[in-house]
């Protein structure tokens, strides 16, 4: 009897650990992307190779992901490609570009605000598509309505007041032997900090309209193998993404030349991550413990992002970065448990909100995460 106890305590608190540790995995990669491209790779060099490679590692990996499943829809209609173009702009051309952009103007805690802000974006985008009525009354749209307002606040302290630093040059150890050594050269905050935070926002934003289009996705074609429609939607949006950057760097052909170095571990180590470790740990998760598990983990980043900071990066990391991202968080938890609490109600009682929103996606975006 206490070893059964014993083993459905771990059981639930493997699921718990490994989901904190994808976090901080996902913030460490994220610092590392920071350091390359503030070394001198071009975000859209690297959005298009990581991509790349993931959609080479996604292939023969959602064969072996779904080989139990029976293929009851083919992926090679016209419509389904369209949807694959839509989804390769939306949440990798479109939302990764912006993102790493965003990413080289300001820092890594930044990204964890503006991506807590994904809920309260596609909360509005569900009002303005109408497919979530405006029912005050109700204490699940009321709480969903307050907690978008705080992490927009939030958002806006971040975006508008740095404030001190948590940790200045002067006092880190870590920061002198890093730059003597010539390892990081991410250890300052950069310019157009505010240019970095709305071109974060509006990167998050287009992961939120991604995700109401491969929700809709889902709904239509219920038989698709998530994981192969992730490898087909990931081709269309890195030979988007390479148009774009040929077109953006077309006078820099050196911008495209990788050596053996830390650059490209990073595109490698991001592309297996992104698109094999993290998605399958997601979909699973997300199968075994509900729609609302892993979106759960999201504001652990808050946490990571601070200890890398205050640890390794002096000059890196302000106090109002840190309340700023901290009040999203709480937005952010406030809009889950007013979804949560909606999708409690019986069936006959329930919101119009099918694939409005908040829903965790069955198609894992591939960060940031990708950057975060």
């Amino acid at each position: 009897m206490v070893g059964v106890m014993i083993s459905s305590k771990m059981g639930d608190a493997l699921p718990f650990v490994i989901m904190v540790i994808m976090e901080g995995c996902t913030i460490g990669l994220t610092i590392l992307a920071k350091t390359a491209m503030s070394g001198g790779m071009s975000p859209f060099v690297f959005v298009v190779y990581t991509n790349a490679l993931s959609t080479l590692f996604l292939f023969p990996f959602s064969f072996f992901f779904h080989r139990h499943e029976r293929v009851e829809q083919s992926l090679f209609t016209f419509p389904l490609f369209l949807r694959f173009c839509f989804l390769g702009f939306t949440g990798v051309a479109l939302s990764q570009n912006l993102a790493f952009l965003g990413l080289n103007y300001s820092s890594p805690i930044v990204v964890c605000a503006m991506g807590l802000l994904i809920p309260s974006f596609s909360f509005f985008l569900s009002i303005f598509l109408r497919k979530t009525e405006l029912k005050w009354r109700r204490s699940s749209f009321q709480s969903k309505v307050i907690g978008s307002l705080i992490s927009m606040v939030g958002a806006f302290l971040v975006a508008f007041y740095k404030g001190p630093f948590v940790r200045n040059d002067s006092s880190s150890s870590f920061s002198k032997l890093y730059h003597k050594q010539h390892l990081f050269v991410f250890y300052s905050t950069p310019d157009h900090w505010l240019l970095g935070c709305f071109l974060l926002a509006a990167s998050f934003l287009c992961v939120s309209v991604w995700n109401i289009i491969q929700l809709g996705t889902m709904k239509e074609y219920p038989q698709l193998q998530v994981m192969k429609v992730a490898c087909f939607y990931s081709f269309a949006g890195t030979i988007q993404s390479a148009i774009f950057s040929f077109i953006l760097l077309r006078d820099d052909f050196d911008a495209w030349k990788l050596h053996f170095n830390m650059d490209l571990l990073l595109i490698l180590f991001t592309a297996i991550f992104g698109s094999v470790v993290r998605s399958s740990v997601q979909i699973c998760f997300g199968r075994k413990r509900g729609p609302f598990y892993v979106p759960l983990f999201q504001p652990f980043r808050i946490f990571w992002a601070c200890f890398f900071g205050i640890t390794f990066f002096a000059n890196s990391l302000h106090y109002g970065s840190v309340i700023g991202t901290v009040i999203c968080g709480m937005g952010y938890y406030t809009v889950m448990w007013g979804q949560t609490k909606q999708d409690q109600k019986p069936i006959n009682d329930v919101e119009k909100s099918d694939s409005s929103d908040e829903k965790v996606p069955l198609l894992l975006q591939q960060d940031d995460d990708q950057v975060v």
